[in-house]
């Protein structure tokens, strides 16, 4: 029997041969680089698949979560600020309050020293009152002791001389008369009682001492019913007499009397005097 024929046909150039070489086998290395690499954009692959589909899956949360952060610090802020001028508001309160404390310590302050000055100057005011309603009491008394024993007018009325040394402190304290009275005042237009009747005296060369009381102790001492022209009249005791006058006759005495009546010219009838002394 024949065998059946196999037809052979030409190949064309481009045709594989095989060669006749052994394959080299592969590095280990390579292989695994290759295999890294793979994995590696399987890996790019999976996560972009991943991301994309989680981006396409919550679109909804992200556009949800980013206003409701926006709202929440907007409202920290708006608190945060709000604080701040609550708190800069209370310490300007604070400021005023210490301020207002500060004044009112200050004016309580003043107006306790105001009150303090008033009380001086009551209980001082007091205190002359008492001393003038005293005076006046024993002025009252010492009048009713010595009227019967005034000089008469007949036996006083006697014209003041036209000059001479008495003349001359006559006419100083007529020219006085009208002035104020200020007490301790010493001249030229106000006097107190004891001063003008010093300056009188030192119009011709006499020096007195400077107060009422000194004043009654100098020169001899004249009884009342025995006065003349240029004699220095005292009320009080001797030696602490509370007023001096000088007499310039016809009953009558020249003085600085106090503040309401100034330097004047009066009867001495109607303020009988406590004792007199003579120094011309």
């Amino acid at each position: 029997m024949e065998e059946p024929l196999i037809p052979v046909g030409l190949m064309p150039h481009t045709a594989h041969i095989p060669s006749h070489r052994k394959p080299r086998p592969r590095s280990s290395s390579k292989l695994a680089m290759r295999a890294g690499v793979a994995g590696g954009v399987l890996s790019t692959l999976a996560v972009g698949a991943a991301a994309g589909s989680a981006n396409a899956s919550e679109p909804v949360t992200q556009t949800i979560e980013l206003p409701t952060l926006t709202a929440d610090l907007s409202a920290t802020v708006a608190e945060s600020a709000a604080a701040t001028q609550q708190a800069a508001a209370d310490y300007e309160l604070l400021a005023e309050r210490d301020a207002a404390a500060a004044k009112a310590a200050k004016q309580a302050k003043a107006d306790l020293a105001q009150a303090k000055k008033k009380a001086e100057a009551k209980k001082k005011a007091e205190a002359e009152r008492r001393a003038a309603a005293e005076a006046a009491a024993s002025r009252s008394a010492e009048r009713t002791t010595l009227n019967a024993s005034a000089p008469s007018s007949s036996e006083t009325d006697v014209p003041a001389p036209a000059s001479g040394s008495v003349g001359t402190v006559i006419n100083f304290l007529k020219a006085q008369v009208g002035d104020a009275y200020v007490l301790g005042a010493t001249g030229p237009n106000a006097w107190d009682c004891s001063s003008l009747v010093q300056a009188a005296f030192k119009q011709v060369g006499v020096d007195l001492p400077r107060v009422s009381q000194d004043q009654s102790t100098v020169g001899t001492d004249v009884p009342l019913s025995d006065i003349q022209v240029g004699d220095i009249l005292y009320w009080g005791g001797k030696g602490s007499a509370y007023h001096t006058g000088v007499y310039i006759g016809g009953g009558k005495y020249l003085d600085a009397a106090n503040p309401s009546k100034g330097v004047v010219i009066q009867e001495l009838s109607g303020y009988p005097a406590s004792g007199a002394v003579r120094v011309l």
